[in-house]
């Protein structure tokens, strides 16, 4: 028995830690199990994940002797035990080499390469813009802070004082100052690569961010002022000298004087691409810079209405329009009152807008576009891709037909409000599907007053494409007209593409089918629910 008792305390002994040595804690054995010495693997920690990662591991190690370290000093004797303490002889230690001085350890963050970074950054600077993210990560390291300096991350930047929308005059110019304040120093640093630069609620120090502009941002392409005040002809154009690649400029809703406009389309000139503004009394002097031909090149003209609206009609002189903006791409005249200038027996017709694909006169007041004036405008465009004549009462289906472009995608026809006044037709919108059922993608006929016979020869026109292929609609709009569920059923049966179809206030059809439909699975099902309930309309 004793022999066994001496082998058992022996095993006792083998198995117990070595005398002089503390217990383990829980996070070394941790640290041992996840990776083991000698395995080829290493620990990054961080403040929220723990990382294993593949290769030799100096930082582990060294973390774990600070933690070791730090354990032995919060174990130091107590005052009692000095003297038994200083009895002890311990054993003269091997002097080793004096380690090199290691700071602390700066985590993942840091490691990761600075092109990855970049990449990282770049999607999120794409889906939400580089305010206010590239300011806080900035501070979390220094290889973030390199990254989020980099000024191929900012390509666009919105800029808005803190609650100047809400808050009183003064305090809005305090917030301005503060802003310009840090503008400063960060235009110069960053801003050497931006192409687009938005300035929202700017009031008292809109001259000095433009100055800023001027100074630090050669590459700048794009510039709207939205809610803005105090810009002067001066401004304008002193940003047009010093930014050779500025093209396009958005002044809707912003106070600008009409001689700010003018005299930077001529000192911008040929270069200039794109133009947004509000209707005004001084707009008439605007379209006769563009009228005068200083802007050749200009691709896209938008005229929308502002919150303060004018009685005044804008008179639009097509044909000089034509010849001032030849390569006119996009033309709208959002929610404007507008008529053509009188041609005249003595005015020849005018050249058209060889390169325009859209043509956007919507609006929600009384419209005084009539055919003569829509064959005026579209006269020599034959590449026409989008027609938005929504409030447009007057246009009839004849007029639309005998249009020069033969590829239209979208025909927006729809009528909110405006159909009490006049005799709408109910015939000829065979004319319109026939013509352009083999390209359109979106149709919309909302509260026109085509009868059930003529919607059904219309819409039959999406089941008979040529050379047996499926019809390119996917978005179909029929709110407020006479269609009956047979029509319906014809249409989604032909047009499997179909993604979008509105069918309220629909008199001819069951109950409880008069809503809009999106997406395959909702389209599909409308079209059961047609085929088995009654034809009895409600």
């Amino acid at each position: 028995m004793a022999p066994g008792g001496a082998r058992r305390a022996r095993r006792r002994v083998r198995g117990a830690p070595p005398a002089g040595a503390g217990a383990r804690s829980a996070e070394d054995w941790w640290w041992d199990r996840l990776a083991p010495s000698g395995s080829g693997y290493h620990l990054l920690q961080s403040d929220s994940m723990l990382l294993v990662l593949p290769g030799p591991g100096p930082v582990r190690a060294r973390a774990r002797a600070h933690r070791r370290a730090a354990r032995r000093a919060q174990r130091l004797p107590l005052p009692g035990a000095r003297a038994v303490a200083a009895k002890a002889r311990p054993r003269p230690a091997v002097a080793a080499a004096p380690a090199p001085q290691q700071g602390p350890d700066p985590g993942w963050g840091d490691r990761i390469p600075l092109e990855i970074l970049l990449q990282i950054f770049g999607l999120l600077v794409a889906a939400d813009g580089p305010m206010p993210f590239l300011g806080r990560a900035a501070r979390v390291c220094r290889r973030w802070h390199e990254a989020a300096s980099q000024p191929a991350l900012w390509h666009t930047v919105t800029l808005s004082p803190p609650l100047a929308g809400g808050r009183s005059t003064k305090g809005g110019a305090k917030a301005e100052k503060k802003l310009l304040a840090s503008l400063e120093w960060l235009m110069p640093s960053r801003f050497s690569q931006l192409q687009k630069l938005i300035l929202i609620h700017w009031k008292s120090q809109l001259h000095p961010v433009l100055k800023l502009v001027s100074e630090s941002c050669p590459r700048l392409t794009f510039l709207k002022l939205s809610d803005c005040h105090g810009v002067t002809p001066d401004t304008l154009t002193m940003l047009a000298r010093a930014c050779p690649q500025l093209h396009s400029l958005d002044v809707q809703h912003s106070m600008v004087e009409s001689t700010a406009v003018v005299s930077f389309l001529e000192e911008v000139g040929p270069r200039m691409r794109k133009l947004w503004l509000t209707y005004s009394p001084q707009t008439a002097a605007i379209l006769g810079a563009l009228l005068g031909s200083c802007c050749p090149q200009l691709q896209v003209l938008e005229v929308s209405t502002g919150i303060s609206r004018y009685s005044t009609p804008l008179q639009l002189p097509v044909e000089a329009l034509q010849k001032g903006c030849p390569q006119l791409q996009v033309l709208r005249l959002l929610n404007l009152m507008w008529l053509p200038k009188p041609s005249g027996r003595a005015v020849t017709p005018g050249p058209g807008f060889p390169s325009l694909q859209e043509l956007c006169l919507a609006g929600s007041t009384c419209s005084f576009v009539s055919d003569e004036a829509l064959s005026r405008l579209l006269r020599g465009s034959p590449n026409l891709r989008l027609l938005d004549l929504r409030g447009c009462a007057r246009i009839t289906p004849a007029g639309l037909h005998d249009l020069p472009c033969q590829e239209l995608r979208q025909l927006h026809l729809g009528l909110y409000g405006t159909s009490d006044r006049l005799t709408l037709a109910k015939e000829g919108s065979s004319l319109l599907t026939w013509k352009w059922c083999h390209t359109l993608r979106e149709l919309d006929l909302s509260g026109q007053g085509f009868s059930e016979k003529d919607l059904e020869q219309a819409l039959a026109a999406f089941s008979g494409t040529p050379g047996g292929s499926h019809p390119a609609l996917c978005s179909l709009n029929l709110r407020g007209t006479r269609v009956t569920a047979s029509t319906v059923s014809s249409v989604i049966s032909s047009c499997p593409g179909l993604l979008y179809l509105n069918l309220e206030s629909c008199r001819c059809l069951p109950r409880g089918l008069k809503r809009a439909y999106r997406g395959p699975e909702e389209v599909q099902w409308c079209l059961e629910q047609l085929l088995t309930c009654p034809a009895s309309p409600s």
